[in-house]
């Protein structure tokens, strides 16, 4: 990683997050052309520059180093995914639990500047106008957002664009609240215009749905259906009412390949420079433990053999001592699922997974075994691999870990749970087995894989060897959020005592957020 780069940038993205919440809020959130009824009328001109904006920015891949500050070394390390064998500052740094702000802000840069002020601009020209085009617009708004509001808990969202001299933030739960307003509202009109098969989508659409009114609304559905997932702890009785809109909706929700939320990048994905490039991501110890115990042939799909151990897949352990990089060079790099421009954001698979747990809770009145092994079914197909015995196998389980280089990392298996559904099991082991296996379908996601780890607990993950939180992230639980940005804190000092008091805790990586409670799963 350029970290010469990041200091440099370091200023700037501070003001330009600053901007973003405090004085320039009218400037930012106003198309500065007006919303020109003619010009939009035009192919929406005027509206595909910004949509471009949001879709390419829910994931940067543009500078590679952006990508790797925003999610990489969040969530896709946190989750278990990936590792890294580079001792970023000195050591102590987010794999070993303290965090750094230099690197945690550009996730909030990246939401305000191009996210929310575009969507700003979106709604100016179509709200009230075109309110299919709004629908979908509100529809990426929540897909961008709620990952934003899972890293840090309180966020600005319902004040965004207001240019009072402090702009307050909404609790999670106000921002959860307010998502599932927005789709209320999104999918009735797209269901509508579903029905009535009018094409405008087609002119702004960057995904892979190519304008079908059809898999936006399934999407929207599916979005609901996880996001309501999330609260199973916290509220189950809005989970459940939640969940069951989106599965008896009249186009229901994702259930096959086609339908999977992408958006093909115009540029190289940036986890193959990160990894191929410049060998700071490998494969983590929990996937080789995990996917190696359970010899799961999408293996070979998610990373390459290690060159040290040739025939071998070999994985970092997370939060170790790190001497020198070309310790672990020669581990496994991630495979062609990172090499491919086509960024998936929601599978088949996931939502197979959602409906299992949905079954298991009883809001879903299908079988959660059906849609457990239709969830493997389906990410065996995504990736193009196929092993007619995984899906029963009742013996094999994670694997120890072994570093051939430095024992002291080694340790045996803490995910001790086979593929085959056991129908006779507890509800907790069916949960277990469920996340684990929605965990491995969702790679290279990590972000998602993050925050579903903190909801359950699974998959069991090895615990960091080395903690430098200084005592504020706890070993056995790991980093439960990010804190709060220094150009919030700088620029909006108002609205980060409003953000405080409604976190429940400390600004620090071990301040649960609201859906992360302490309680059982069931």
């Amino acid at each position: 990683m350029k970290i010469k780069s990041i200091r440099n940038v370091a200023l700037g993205l501070s003001l330009m997050a600053a901007v973003s919440c405090t004085s320039d809020f009218e400037k930012i959130n106003t198309n500065p052309q007006g919303a020109n009824d003619k010009e939009t009328a035009q192919d929406f001109g005027n509206v595909r520059g910004p949509l471009k904006v949001m879709f390419v920015n829910i994931l940067v891949q543009m500078p590679e180093w952006w990508y790797q500050v925003q999610q990489n070394l969040q969530g896709d390390i946190w989750s278990g995914y990936m590792a890294t064998g580079t001792a970023f500052a000195g050591g102590s740094n987010n794999t070993t639990y303290n965090l750094i702000d230099g690197w945690n802000g550009f996730a909030w840069a990246s939401a305000y500047t191009s996210e929310m002020a575009n969507f700003s601009k979106v709604e100016t020209l179509t709200k009230g106008k075109y309110d299919d085009v709004y629908a979908m617009s509100l529809v990426l708004k929540v897909e961008a957002m709620h990952r934003v509001t899972d890293i840090y808990g309180p966020i600005v969202y319902s004040k965004f664009g207001t240019t009072d001299s402090t702009i307050g933030y909404d609790s999670q739960e106000e921002v959860y609240t307010k998502m599932f307003s927005e789709l209320d509202f999104a999918v009735t009109e797209l269901s509508k215009q579903a029905d009535a098969n009018v094409k405008n989508l087609s002119k702004v659409d960057l995904s892979t749905y190519a304008g079908s009114f059809e898999k936006w609304t399934r999407f929207a559905n599916s979005l609901r259906l996880r996001l309501a997932t999330r609260l199973s702890k916290v509220n189950p009785t809005l989970a459940k009412a939640e969940a069951q809109k989106a599965l008896t909706q009249k186009y229901g929700v994702i259930t096959n390949a086609a339908d999977s939320f992408a958006y093909v990048s115009q540029t190289p994905n940036a986890i193959k420079t990160i990894s191929a490039g410049w060998h700071d991501i490998l494969m983590s110890a929990d996937m080789e433990s995990i996917m190696g115990g359970y010899n799961d042939p999408r293996i070979g799909k998610f990373f390459a053999p290690s060159k040290d151990f040739p025939g071998q897949y070999k994985g970092v352990r997370t939060g170790i001592e790190i001497n020198a990089k070309s310790d672990h060079e020669g581990f496994s790099l991630i495979g062609s699922v990172g090499e491919s421009n086509t960024i998936t954001f929601m599978t088949a698979a996931e939502v197979y997974f959602l409906r299992a747990e949905a079954a298991l809770r009883g809001w879903d009145a299908g079988s959660a075994q059906t849609y457990y092994e239709a969830g493997i079914a389906a990410s065996f197909t995504q990736h193009g691999v196929s092993d007619a015995a995984y899906i029963t196998d009742n013996v094999k389980t994670a694997k120890a870990y072994v570093d051939p280089n430095f024992p002291v990392n080694n340790s045996a298996a803490v995910n001790n749970v086979t593929v085959a559904w056991d129908g006779a099991a507890s509800n907790e082991v069916k949960l277990q087995k469920i996340i684990t296996q929605k965990w491995i379908a969702n790679f290279p996601e990590g972000q998602e894989a993050w925050s579903e780890y903190r909801r359950t607990g699974y998959p069991k993950l090895f615990p960091v060897l080395k903690n430098t939180s200084g005592g504020t992230i706890t070993t056995q639980y790991g980093v439960r959020r990010v804190n709060f940005v220094q150009s919030e804190k700088d620029g909006n000092p108002g609205g980060i005592l409003t953000a405080l008091a409604k976190l429940g805790g400390p600004d620090n990586g071990g301040t649960r957020l609201w859906w992360d409670t302490t309680g059982p799963n069931f």
